[in-house]
């Protein structure tokens, strides 16, 4: 089997003859640009530190490095921004040098803290001094709804996740683009065996949190249900038309698309399941349904915390995959979550658990957590190894070798060599 033959045999829930790894397919599954940078150090290796992800500081990992790590997936946005001129320098929190998109040029205020600005002018998101990612600061609908969505666009244009969105979306007012698009992830796709990635947000709950914040939302979701339907179709008629033009350059070619929507927090679902089901799961089985109608693509949903009361609702809209598997939550332990749900749904993270081992534990600590998750998860396919969410930037490169090369033990592989 080849890597993508890996993949999508684990999708299907048919064991592969090894277990297909992750990193860096996706703004979810990716590594921040200071453990990047302090890895690539470790390796002996002469890369840039790209910053492809504003908002998470995450860096864009090498194909070098991925190939070292024997990695599975990439992300299809890496075939756009290629050449120096694209990026220009950025100092990091720990001092390291990286690299930002040209077009993303923040700046400090008086307290030394760094601010971004939407196109219009208003600061939307600040990185305080010694941090290492971007709060959002400005709700372009805090003080209630418009009398109608016709102003939406104009709304989402002023959240950070849209104002500093990553490749290959940050290239999408270039002439030709969805031609482009396709273009280029043929060729990628003719280079790699490889499977490939594309990330396409279609968030429902989340953007109503990120336009209204979190608190007036989950309000409204009991004091203005009409305004939160009127809300969801505007979002819902935005990402048909953003899918559409998805599947159509590239639903031949791409493996995975993924989409975005936080449902849980540590100790369970954020919204109650009877309101899951009545605003935001007919509106993800129409997304779902458009997907698996006009294209090859397996989908693929990133949602954080405890979600166990809401995983059969997402199969039945028509999820094939759950990302990050975050086990430290309540009710997500891993032996539950494969004995209950394993058989229908495929688990794309899990494998290690990014506070309190990766960042704390020893290489061996690390190599004995990844060995048991893969023992659990890997049994019958539905599974490709990843953290649960992004690498932390106080990861030591030592542990993040040491994942790796459990992940290669465990498949009968030899360890990374290191120059």
């Amino acid at each position: 089997m080849n890597s993508r033959d890996r993949v999508l045999s684990a999708v299907a829930h048919k064991e592969p003859d090894m277990v297909p790894a992750d990193l860096g397919s996706n703004p979810s599954s990716g590594i921040s640009a200071i453990a990047y940078s302090n890895l690539v150090k470790y390796l002996g290796k002469d890369l840039k530190v790209k910053i492809y992800d504003i908002v998470q500081q995450l860096a864009q990992p090498d194909e070098e490095i991925l190939d070292l790590f024997g990695v599975d997936v990439l992300d299809i946005g890496r075939m756009f921004n290629e050449t120096d001129e694209h990026w220009h320098p950025t100092v990091m929190a720990n001092g390291g040098r990286a690299h930002y998109p040209t077009w993303f040029n923040p700046e400090k205020d008086g307290k030394g803290n760094w601010q971004a600005k939407a196109a219009s002018g208003e600061v939307i998101a600040r990185m305080p001094t010694d941090s290492t990612f971007f709060d959002q600061t400005y709700f372009p609908w805090i003080d209630g709804y418009p009398e109608n969505t016709k102003g939406l666009d104009d709304a989402m244009g002023k959240v950070p996740w849209a104002a500093f969105v990553h490749s290959p979306w940050d290239n999408a007012d270039m002439p030709g683009f969805w031609e482009e698009l396709r273009r280029r992830t043929l060729k990628l796709r003719e280079s790699t065996d490889k499977a490939l990635m594309v990330v396409a947000g279609c968030n429902l709950f989340e953007w109503g949190t990120f336009i209204r914040r979190m608190d007036n939302f989950l309000m409204d979701l009991y004091l203005e249900p009409s305004n939160v339907e009127a809300l969801l179709d505007g979002l819902l008629e935005r990402h048909f038309d953003m899918l559409s033009k998805t599947c159509e350059a590239i639903g031949d070619i791409v493996d995975v698309v993924r989409f975005g929507d936080d449902l849980g927090g540590m100790n369970g679902p954020l919204i109650d399941p009877d309101i899951y089901r009545q605003f935001f799961k007919p509106r993800h089985k129409q997304l779902c349904d458009y997907v698996k109608h006009n294209s090859n693509m397996r989908i693929m949903l990133h949602s954080c915390g405890s979600i166990p009361k809401l995983i059969p609702d997402l199969i039945e809209a028509g999820f094939d995959i759950l990302n990050p598997v975050q086990t430290q939550a309540r009710d997500m332990e891993p032996e539950r979550l494969k004995k209950e749900f394993g058989d229908a749904i495929t688990f794309w993270g899990g494998g290690v658990e990014p506070v309190g081992t990766l960042n704390k534990a020893t290489p061996e600590q690390v190599r004995e957590e990844v060995l048991q998750r893969l023992k659990i998860f890997s049994k019958g396919g539905g599974y490709v190894f990843n953290t649960v969410h992004n690498i932390l930037p106080e990861v030591p490169p030592e542990n993040i070798v040491a994942m790796f090369n459990a992940v290669r033990e465990f498949n009968g592989d030899a360890p990374i060599k290191l120059t």
